[in-house]
Formats: structure tokens, C-alpha cells, sequence
């Protein structure tokens, strides 16, 4: 557990370097890289539309955002704007919660297929399923718990 006095810094710093290693892989993809792309689906690799395109760069802007914003919302590298702070701690918890659910459910579930206890499609892509369960999608789970310390760690002490 990190120290109280360190006020959720420590935590927001680790959840920002978390998701800027989540933004440098997909920008390495959106610029067009391919090591390690069949292990996110097989189906993404070799896909150079303009839609996945698109969607690759919206998923590195989001991914830069969600990485630097619990930084600015405990006001770890300078106070928020006055009248945003409020604003950017909500925005910051509903990071917090997409991630975690989203890393927690995919990664309860990816476990779960690799047990055995559910079975795949036939036409699934094994590997890919592998790197989710254990990679990919734990990945996510660690960086909403990282964000969700921080929160709780950068509260302001009140009284």
C-alpha cells in the first residue's frame, strides 16, 4: 500500500505510465506495426481500412487522455483550472470504473475459456484468447485499480 501522505501521486503516476505503455503500443500499430497485433484478434491484422485506421488513433487519444488524466484530477502535476476540479475527479472515477469493469469482466471471463469452464466458438482464435486473458485485458484491470487508488488516495483532507 502506497503511504497517505503521498496524497494518490504515487498511484496516478503508476496508472499514467500504465496507460502511456498502452498508448505506445498503439500508436507503434497505428503507425503501422505489426509485432504482437495477431495476439489482439487475427482478424486486425493485415487490416489497413480506413475505418480501423480511425479507430486505432481515436483508441490512442482516448488511451493519452485516460493516461494523464488522473494526473490533472488530483492535481498531481498542477492544480486543476478553479471550478474543474470537481469535474475532472467525476470524469476521473467514470475512467475508473470503465477500466476496472471492463479489465475485470474480460479478464474473469478470458480465465474462464482458458480453464475450460466456458468453451470457445470453433472458429476462435486461440492465441488471441490467450494474450486477453493474460495480458491484454488484466492490463486494463491493473490500470482502473491504479486510477481507482489514486482517487481514493488523493482525497482532500478536509477539517
Amino acid at each position: 500500500m502506497l503511504p497517505a501522505r503521498a496524497g494518490g501521486r504515487s498511484a496516478a503516476w503508476a496508472a499514467c505510465v500504465c496507460g502511456l505503455a498502452y498508448v505506445a503500443i498503439s500508436l507503434y500499430w497505428a503507425v503501422g506495426g505489426s509485432w504482437l497485433l495477431t495476439t489482439v484478434g487475427a482478424s486486425l491484422a493485415g487490416t489497413s481500412s480506413a475505418a480501423v485506421m480511425f479507430a486505432v488513433w481515436a483508441a490512442v487519444a482516448l488511451k493519452a487522455i485516460a493516461a494523464l488524466l488522473p494526473l490533472v484530477a488530483i492535481g498531481a502535476v498542477r492544480r486543476p483550472p478553479r471550478g474543474w476540479e470537481r469535474r475532472l475527479r467525476r470524469l476521473t472515477w467514470i475512467e475508473a470504473l470503465i477500466l476496472t469493469a471492463y479489465g475485470l469482466v474480460l479478464t474473469a471471463t478470458g480465465l474462464l475459456v482458458q480453464s475450460g469452464v466456458i468453451a470457445p466458438p470453433a472458429n476462435a482464435d486461440h492465441r488471441a484468447l490467450r494474450w486477453h486473458a493474460y495480458l491484454w485485458d488484466p492490463w486494463f484491470l491493473v490500470w482502473g485499480l491504479l486510477v481507482t487508488t489514486a482517487l481514493v488516495q488523493g482525497r482532500r483532507r478536509r477539517g
